[in-house]
């Protein structure tokens, strides 16, 4: 009788009630060709691994959300996540991580993302899992990656960010914004009073000249 074939390390010792999420994240290629066909890639389920930089070209600036895995080239596990942005958080831990380690990714995308139910499909994947992803244990992918996402930000995307994290400053009565402003308003009476004190008034006349037209321009 010839001895069976041992399983993958990945396919071993899955708990029954975790099987179906097990499957989720290991199927055939074949198992999801039609969704991948006509779906959009924001509603597109990715179950069985793709190549990562493949998918974040393609995504381009599509705002894709959802719980993500990414494994590498081995197709073992290295970090399961979840984010507004994918596209965005994958390619910060490309950035972070490198190509062998960032190779392949899976997603579960979600059309109305919320953080607790994205939180839970992540734990319910790692749980799903042998043993939780390096990644997930160090805390250095998750740490991080609001950093390096501005690293690989295009200049629009990064001008945009800084405009709606200024905002929420304000909506929030942000108190180091008050600081900053405070200091400003510091550094100009300082300016005037030492062009007092010296008797020179060209380079407070020329600033003020300045923001006078930037106010015109705006």
């Amino acid at each position: 009788m010839t001895p069976e074939t041992p399983a993958p390390i990945e396919h071993q010792n899955i708990p029954q009630a975790h099987q179906g999420l097990h499957d989720f994240l290991y199927s055939a290629d074949d198992e999801h060709s039609a969704a991948i066909a006509i779906a959009p890639i924001a509603e597109r389920i990715v179950a069985d691994p793709v190549n990562l930089k493949a998918w974040c070209d393609e995504a381009q600036a599509v705002k894709v959300a959802g719980v993500y895995a990414v494994f590498d080239g081995d197709r073992q596990p290295q970090f399961i996540g979840y984010s507004r942005n994918v596209a965005l958080s994958l390619r910060s831990h490309l950035t972070q991580k490198g190509e062998a380690i960032c190779a392949l990714m899976s997603l579960q995308p979600f059309k109305f993302p919320k953080r607790d139910a994205m939180e839970q499909l992540r734990d319910e994947w790692i749980a799903a899992l042998p043993s939780p992803p390096p990644g997930n244990l160090d805390g250095t992918w998750a740490s991080t990656v609001q950093a390096a996402a501005t690293q690989v930000m295009s200049a629009a995307e990064r001008e945009a960010y800084e405009a709606k994290k200024l905002k929420l400053r304000r909506a929030m009565a942000d108190g180091t914004l008050s600081k900053e402003i405070i200091k400003s308003e510091a550094e100009q009476r300082q300016d005037l009073a030492a062009a007092v004190e010296d008797d020179n008034w060209s380079a407070v006349i020329r600033e003020q000249t300045q923001e006078t037209q930037n106010h015109g321009q705006t």
